[in-house]
C-alpha cells in the first residue's frame, strides 16, 4: 500500500510541455479555421450557380462576373473571379476552382491548405 508521501504527480516541466502542445494546436487551429470557413463560402457560391436561370447559355466572362460579385459580397479574399475556370462543352457547363491558402504559423513555418471545388450543370 502506498502512502501519500510516495505518490507523485506531473512535474512542472511536464506541465509546461503539455501546456506548450495545447497552445501550439490552438494556434494552428486559429490560423487554419478561417481558410476552411472561406472555402465553405466559395463552395456555397459555386453551388448557387445551379439555381441561376439560363446559366448554361451565359458566356464565361458573364459567369466569371457573377462569381466575382458573389465573392465580393461574401468577403472572399483568397481568390477572385479570375481564378475560376469555366468549360462549356456538349451542353455541360463545368465551373471549378483549385487554389491553396498559405498562412504564417510562427517563425519561418507556414501552413498550406489546398482546396478544390467543382460544379457541373447540364443544359435543359
Amino acid at each position: 500500500m502506498q502512502t501519500l508521501k510516495s505518490q507523485q504527480g506531473m512535474t512542472a516541466i511536464g506541465w509546461m510541455i503539455v501546456l506548450g502542445l495545447i497552445a501550439f494546436f490552438v494556434l494552428l487551429a486559429l490560423r487554419l479555421v478561417p481558410g476552411y470557413l472561406e472555402f465553405s463560402t466559395v463552395s456555397t457560391s459555386l453551388e448557387s450557380l445551379k439555381n441561376e436561370p439560363g446559366i448554361t447559355n451565359k458566356t464565361p466572362p458573364e459567369i466569371r462576373s457573377m462569381v466575382s460579385k458573389r465573392f465580393d459580397i461574401n468577403d472572399v479574399k483568397s481568390i477572385s473571379g479570375k481564378d475560376v475556370k469555366i468549360e462549356n462543352r456538349n451542353g455541360r457547363l463545368r465551373v471549378w476552382v483549385d487554389y491553396e491558402v498559405r498562412v504564417h504559423v510562427a517563425g519561418n513555418v507556414d501552413a498550406v491548405s489546398k482546396f478544390n471545388k467543382e460544379v457541373e450543370m447540364v443544359k435543359n
